[in-house]
């Protein structure tokens, strides 16, 4: 079997490459997505998924997604249902290969009863306490447990009272037998199955052990039949855990390869922190936008393909680094830039009066919907006498770089005509309220018959016709870019400006109509999209997807140059 040509290549692309040469598992190719049921899913694991799911497409096999529900304290089936349309979502599909280590339990309990038989495992009555304490240090041999030796028949007699639920959590573990003095820790009599008197959320109450990561995913991956086992490289140590118990128990005999896990600055990259942060409230759930995880991304305004792209772009490699944001961001403004419509709409909306504009006129504004998309064709805008502006785009005393409106300048309303400002009025806080402008109406469409020049061009909603909205800016979640070097617990440096609420944004007409998770571009102000929780028909919410500022590219031409 040969790859199909892709513009990328990696070392597990080799690998694989090298094995089909020598007919390695027959030529076949099949791997799998193993998630533990206990969180969502987040960009991390999204490298993951396109990278097993996309190695099986690639060369013509097979790819399993597989739920590792070994541990029934922390799962629960609201994870399992959210890490399936996640996958969906990114644009994969298992078919009719969803499978769950709970499928196979008694299957390994019997791989257990194996071990024991041959003297390769045995019931240990330590503490969790004493069991640490005998495993040793770094630099010390461990010492052997005081059990170790126990008959094979009073180890299948412990290990039988074990699964029916005669003794309480943690007075007894199976542990496998094989080298206290090994200098990788984990192969110093690692644990194979804990008692935990909880029901499961599969299996019901039926079991009151459960087995260990290590021993459960490789007889998993086994069972399955499972060509290439992609892990991150922090399961590099547990590798030869994996080939011993599959060895030990001369079963058929995977592949494991590790990858560097997906790290990204300014935000959090770990299920634990995440937890934190849901369940201590600093976020709105797991779905907040401003989260990295795949529901909060989505909900945010991203799209499946830029993830997708992201995720081949950072490529593969063993050593860990960290990604910057400002790539994930360049990659969804590029998708985005090709299929976002553009539309007009003012955050902090200033009154603006055309005073010499008649009183009931309306017009209606040609307006380009997208310049990347010939297609999409154009739009009709209303234009009135009295329009919004943004704030930020008029100035009492401007400097000398200012080009926007001030009195006595001219510029460029988008898509209608040349307005100039005579006079601003304040309140008695000193606040601009309203401007007061001219249009020339021989510019209508934008340009001067007589050829003159304006250095801005504003955009703008009609007053009457604008629709009301809440906008939320979204920016990064922590404040610096990687906490752990500042030796800073990462809930110090959450950004307290990461969500800015704007209550009274002004928008065009024809968004009235939008639907939760649309997307466009508010011409001048970013990317944005509906929300897919909050907003209703009556009260629309739009969230930031990413600003029009490209600070990856900015920094890629500075390299350049």
């Amino acid at each position: 079997m040969e790859s199909k040509k892709t513009e990328t290549t990696n070392f597990i692309r080799n690998i694989i490459d090298e094995g089909l040469k020598t007919n390695k598992h027959e030529g076949r190719v099949h791997t799998r997505f193993p998630p533990e049921p206990n969180g969502y899913l987040h960009i991390g694991h999204a490298k993951s998924i396109c990278l097993n799911f996309g190695i099986a497409r690639d060369y013509n096999g097979l790819c399993n997604l597989r739920f590792d529900d070994t541990n029934p304290i922390k799962e629960d089936p609201e994870f399992v249902q959210s890490i399936q349309n996640d996958i969906k979502w990114l644009g994969f599909d298992w078919e009719d290969r969803l499978y769950h280590a709970s499928d196979y339990f008694d299957q390994m309990y019997e791989y257990a009863i194996q071990l024991v038989k041959e003297g390769k495992a045995y019931v240990c009555s330590l503490s969790e306490k004493e069991i640490r304490e005998y495993r040793g240090t770094v630099k010390e041999p461990g010492k052997e447990s005081l059990y170790r030796n126990r008959s094979i028949e009073e180890n299948l007699d412990l290990l039988e009272r074990m699964k029916n639920g005669e003794f309480e959590d943690g007075t007894h573990t199976l542990r496998a037998k094989i080298d206290m003095a090994a200098s990788n820790m984990l192969m110093r009599d690692p644990l194979i199955y804990r008692i935990r008197r909880k029901r499961h959320h599969r299996t019901g109450g039926k079991w009151n052990i459960y087995p260990m990561y290590d021993f459960a995913h490789c007889l998993e991956d086994s069972i399955e039949r499972i060509t290439h086992s992609l892990c991150s490289i922090e399961f590099e140590n547990n590798r030869p855990l994996y080939d011993w118990f599959l060895n030990a128990l001369d079963v058929y005999h995977p592949q494991q390869i590790e990858f560097a896990r997906l790290n990204l600055n300014y935000t959090v990259m770990s299920k634990r922190k995440l937890l934190e942060l849901v369940n201590e409230s600093f976020v709105s759930g797991w779905d907040d936008p401003r989260l990295p995880t795949i529901c909060g991304l989505k909900r945010r305004g991203y799209t499946p393909e830029a993830i997708r792209t992201f995720s081949d772009r950072i490529g593969l490699a063993k050593r860990q680094s960290l990604v910057d944001m400002a790539l994930l961001e360049h990659t969804i403004r590029e998708d985005l830039n090709k299929s976002a419509p553009r539309v007009m709409a003012v955050l902090r909306p200033l009154k603006v009066i055309i005073d010499n504009y008649p009183e009931d006129l309306v017009e209606e504004m040609d307006a380009v919907n997208n310049p990347e998309d010939a297609s999409a064709g154009t739009r009709k805008v209303p234009f009135s006498k009295i329009i919004y502006i943004e704030k930020n785009d008029f100035m009492e005393d401007a400097p000398k770089k200012f080009y926007r409106l001030t009195p006595g300048r001219e510029v460029r309303l988008r898509y209608a005509y040349f307005i100039k400002c005579e006079y601003a009025v304040k309140d008695d806080n000193g606040d601009f309220t309203e401007l007061h402008c001219t249009y020339d109406p021989e510019t209508k469409g934008g340009s001067a018959p007589d050829g003159r020049k304006v250095k801005a061009t504003l955009h703008w909603v009609s007053a009457k016709h604008s629709i009301k909205a809440e906008v939320r800016l979204y920016s990064h979640l922590l404040s610096v870019p990687d906490p752990g070097l500042e030796n800073k617990d990462f809930k110090e440096c959450l950004n307290p400006n990461s969500m800015q609420v704007l209550k009274d944004c002004k928008l065009e007409p024809g968004l009235a109509n939008s639907k939760p998770g649309e997307r466009f571009q508010f011409e001048r102000q970013g990317y944005f999209c509906v929300d897919s929780k909050d907003s209703k028909h009556e009260s629309l919410v739009f969230n930031r997807t990413v600003t029009l500022r490209d600070e990856w590219a900015r920094l890629q031409k500075k390299k350049n140059i």
